[in-house]
């Protein structure tokens, strides 16, 4: 009787810790796949945003469609930023796209810079790499912000989209626009591009 007790109570115990395990196991499953969901939505964002931003360069610069289609790769990043005083500070989101194929390689910007004024920056700034090599060095984080691009943008009701104005640095060609309604200048000096491990 004891006997049967004692194996009664063990397979209870194991059944128990079974049951518990497998709780543990289909939370850790959930938050998982909650952290996936909540990636992608976060990537198919700045996608969105990537699309939107050469639609409002080829309209204000259709000759820039052709050159970004017939280039290696190109990258697009979304920057808004607060100009305080004597200290500029800015962050954004961008993505990398290789037109030889591969998955988009998503990557972060932050600028920290000094200059007077007082304003809000939020501006998008287009990449066209001419080279592979120019398209790796960037993706590596090893391109120098040196170039300053300035961009104005057409109020709604003068009838003018974002309008962008470009630069080029060795190999790659700068475009700056802005949002609708927003005039504003765009310092790239200062800025630090990196691979986005959160998204990648």
């Amino acid at each position: 009787m004891n006997r049967n007790g004692g194996l009664l109570n063990k397979g209870v115990y194991a059944a128990s810790i079974l049951m518990l395990l497998l709780m543990v196991g289909v939370a850790s499953f959930a938050d998982e796949k909650k952290d996936t969901e909540k990636k992608r939505k976060k990537q198919a964002k700045v996608l969105e945003m990537k699309d939107k931003a050469l639609a409002d360069l080829a309209r204000s610069k259709p000759e820039t469609a052709a050159e970004i289609k017939n280039a290696p790769g190109y990258a697009v990043f979304d920057n808004a930023g607060i100009h305080l005083l004597l200290l500029a500070t800015s962050r954004g989101n961008g993505v990398v796209i290789s037109n030889n194929g591969g998955p988009p390689f998503f990557m972060k910007m932050k600028t920290i810079g000094a200059g007077p004024g007082l304003g809000v920056k939020d501006y998008r700034v287009i990449f066209v790499f001419k080279s592979a090599a120019a398209l790796q060095k960037f993706k590596d984080g090893g391109w120098d912000s040196t170039a300053e691009a300035d961009a104005a943008a057409k109020t709604k009701s003068s009838g003018g989209a974002a309008s962008a104005t470009g630069s080029s640095v060795g190999d790659t060609r700068i475009y700056t626009i802005t949002k609708k309604g927003i005039a504003l200048q765009a310092t790239l000096g200062g800025t630090k591009f990196s691979k986005d491990n959160d998204l990648n």
